[in-house]
């Protein structure tokens, strides 16, 4: 699958189309091979994530296609596209939503499969604690990441 590897200030990332859509987001190691076989949905994917990581972009206009993953999962990661940017729902907001419950809507997070562009980062715990994510460093990442949308960045 085409792909295309590129740095955040929360680590490297590597953008996966399938030819016509993203597909997944990863944090790589730095010691990780780089990729050659990019196209325009991966390189498009890039240059949003490093627009957004610049400030410039707060939604992202991106083709997805989700794979994997449950009709629960589906629904929760499609629903977390419609959180704003520097806003956050819990867990329940999004249960309700999607008609689960919050700790199954928890394990979707946990499994999706494009981070930051589906923003799994802005659901939070009832109490607003950051509960878990799967990505980068864990809850570091995922607090870098809301501190950053509410233009309170620093250092990870």
């Amino acid at each position: 699958m085409p792909a295309v590897d590129l740095d955040s200030p929360t680590g490297r990332l590597r953008v996966v189309s399938d030819g016509d859509a993203l597909v997944r987001v990863t944090w790589i190691g730095d010691h990780a091979p780089a990729l050659e076989d990019s196209d325009a949905v991966s390189r498009e994917t890039a240059a949003q994530l490093k627009a957004y990581f610049a400030g410039g972009l707060t939604r992202f206009d991106l083709p997805i296609r989700f794979v994997g993953g449950g009709s629960l999962d589906r629904a929760v990661w499609e629903t977390m596209r419609a959180i704003p940017h520097g806003e956050v729902w819990t867990y329940g907001d999004l249960a309700a939503r999607t008609g689960g419950v919050a700790r199954a809507v928890g394990g979707a997070c946990g499994r999706n499969p494009i981070p930051i562009v589906v923003p799994c980062h802005r659901v939070v715990g009832a109490d607003g604690k950051l509960v878990g994510f799967s990505g980068g460093q864990g809850v570091a990442t995922k607090s870098w990441l809301l501190d950053f949308e509410r233009g309170q960045t620093r250092l990870l």
